[in-house]
């Protein structure tokens, strides 16, 4: 089992008595469906249907106070307050960036629970494993009490590019990518039964037309790694952008209509000068380049 404190992950409690209320009128996940054994996956969107920052919802049980504790990009943090407090007008709720106090630490390839912390599992992927929101100077003793071995969080994007799951601000862009577009529909963070929350009407349209025609998807390369950033291309047409890599595999955003008439023609794709090819994660339930359409 290894373990490994996420220097990039901020950590934000909204509680009050309207807490699950005011946050289901928000997000596009279900709050009627988080329990302290079940987090969330979610987002809050511009009313474009954009996504303004993405997180995980975890609950707190009762007996420790209570409240839901956002997982999210420790940049974002003061923003995603900043929103909160825009929406909350006079709703009974407390928003607070606890990132100076809270880390988060996640945990792989082995499964274990610790009273250092408030534990949960991933919700987007069960091979992401669990994670613990704790005090940052805990992170060692939490990781003895798991009989995990603590390592450092590049060891953890190495995990999490290989199981092709997208990072916001190396893989997709916030405030310029649709949920569908960085695969948030699946990867449980949206859903699409729930009531109204801002974006919704956008996110719906794109699930009922299956028109999302770009998505973050797994790639692979032989050679040395291309740089972040890059242009991908396919007979000297861009046909996406390359974001986070590691060991061989990495994550791009991709034009899959584009990348089709690539496989079509049997052009292949590039970054950099350098060949990679795209890879179907086990998780993807779309339409892939050069693959049956999936029934509708």
């Amino acid at each position: 089992m290894q373990a490994a404190l996420l220097p990039d992950r901020g950590v934000i409690k909204v509680a009050g008595d309207d807490a699950r209320r005011f946050l289901n009128g928000l997000v596009t996940n279900d709050m009627a469906k988080v329990t302290p054994a079940n987090p969330r996956f979610a987002a809050l969107l511009t009313p474009q249907g954009k996504i303004i920052v993405d997180f995980i919802v975890a609950e707190a049980p009762t007996e420790d106070g209570g409240g839901f504790f956002l997982d999210c990009p420790r940049a974002l943090a003061s923003t995603l307050v900043e929103k909160l407090n825009f929406y909350k007008l006079r709703a009974k709720v407390i928003c607070e960036d606890l990132s100076e106090v809270l880390g988060v630490m996640a945990i792989w390839d082995g499964a274990g629970g610790t009273e250092y912390g408030l534990s949960y599992p991933d919700p987007r992927l069960s091979k992401l494993g669990s994670r613990v929101m704790l005090p940052p100077h805990l992170a060692a003793e939490a990781a003895a009490d798991l009989g995990a071995s603590l390592v450092d969080a590049d060891a953890y994007e190495t995990h999490r590019i290989a199981l092709g799951v997208p990072r916001g601000g190396l893989d997709f862009m916030y405030a310029d990518t649709f949920p569908h577009e960085a695969d948030m529909d699946q990867l449980n963070g949206v859903d699409f039964d729930k009531g109204c929350y801002v974006g919704q009407e956008v996110v719906s349209r794109v699930e009922h037309r299956a028109s999302a025609r770009s998505r973050v998807v797994p790639i692979a390369y032989d050679q040395f790694a291309p740089s972040s950033g890059l242009p991908i291309t396919a007979n000297g047409k861009q046909v996406g952008l390359l974001g986070s890599t590691a060991k061989g595999r990495g994550l791009a955003l991709l034009r899959l209509d584009r990348v089709e008439d690539a496989v079509a023609s049997g052009a292949a794709l590039e970054a950099g000068g350098i060949a990679i090819r795209a890879v179907k994660p086990d998780w993807a339930n779309f339409d892939w380049p050069g693959e049956a359409k999936v029934p509708t």
